[in-house]
């Protein structure tokens, strides 16, 4: 069972204000999957956003910005980081407080978090630079060397330390910037890091349940320059959960916060796909 702890901020400090503002957005050419900017209407979904370890729900900010600015209701969620089958709960808990069809996004270990989601209100997955799991499999087994070799998240810069009864891993300062987010500038990354929310060590190693993306249409954007989730991995799950709705971007791991425009396009193609 996972420890009910909650996640622990690393660093005290915080800083105001959203993590990038959209002037610094690139615009890269990508697959048609990515439509150009539209208004949403009144029976569009609502957007609910999940974020995965090593970030809270400010990481989220530049893209909810963007939709919100497109016409749309989004919603972030503060993720437990205990494990999927827990943090699934959690985001049950906000979906049953919304009203209509949603559309539903994970980065990074959010992905296994919304992979063990399953509500009848979500019409569509999106996952961006995600963790899409199996039935059994677990999120270290996707970082495995051998078959999916490049992850950087390996002592020194993973870190350990009692949270609660449990354990949880956390990115150290000295390598934050260059593994999580080497494509913003030092202070996002160090804005970013301040945010930064550690995730238990089960939550890498409980196993998943029955995926959601087996029945929900979903969509997937690959980060191809990530120090935390090989490409290579990124392109195995996405070739089973979004085989037609797959497209990547040269982003770090944290493309929600680099190019947070691009990843609103692909959430957007996910909206239009319900129409």
């Amino acid at each position: 069972m996972s420890s009910p702890t909650t996640p622990g901020r690393i660093s005290g400090k915080r800083r105001g204000g959203p993590l990038l503002t959209l002037a610094a957005a690139a615009v890269l050419a990508l697959s048609p999957i990515l439509p150009a900017a539209a208004n949403a209407s009144p029976g569009d979904p609502t957007i609910v956003l999940v974020h995965g370890a090593f970030a809270d729900a400010t990481s989220w900010d530049g893209v909810a910005a963007e939709l919100r600015g497109r016409g749309y209701r989004v919603v972030t969620v503060d993720n437990p980081l205990r494990g999927p089958h827990s943090d699934a709960q959690a985001v049950q808990q906000v979906l049953d407080g919304i009203q209509g069809p949603v559309v539903l996004v994970g980065h990074s270990y959010g992905g296994a978090v919304i992979t063990n989601t399953h509500n009848a209100k979500v019409k569509a997955n999106v996952y961006i630079a995600a963790f899409a799991p199996a039935e059994g499999e677990f999120v270290q087994g996707l970082l495995s060397p051998i078959q999916f070799p490049g992850s950087r998240i390996l002592p020194p810069a993973l870190e350990v330390r009692p949270v609660g009864a449990g354990l949880d891993g956390y990115i150290a300062e000295p390598y934050f910037h260059d593994i999580f987010a080497q494509d913003v500038s030092a202070a996002t990354a160090a804005t970013m890091f301040d945010h930064q929310h550690s995730a238990a060590l089960w939550a890498n190693l409980e196993p998943s349940g029955a995926p959601s993306w087996a029945t929900t249409p979903s969509w997937y954007l690959i980060s191809q320059q990530d120090n935390v989730i090989p490409p290579a991995s990124q392109r195995f799950m996405a070739s089973r959960a979004a085989p037609s709705h797959t497209a990547e971007i040269t982003a770090s791991h944290a493309s929600l916060v680099s190019q947070p425009v691009i990843v609103a396009d692909t959430i957007q193609a996910a909206v239009d796909g319900t129409r």
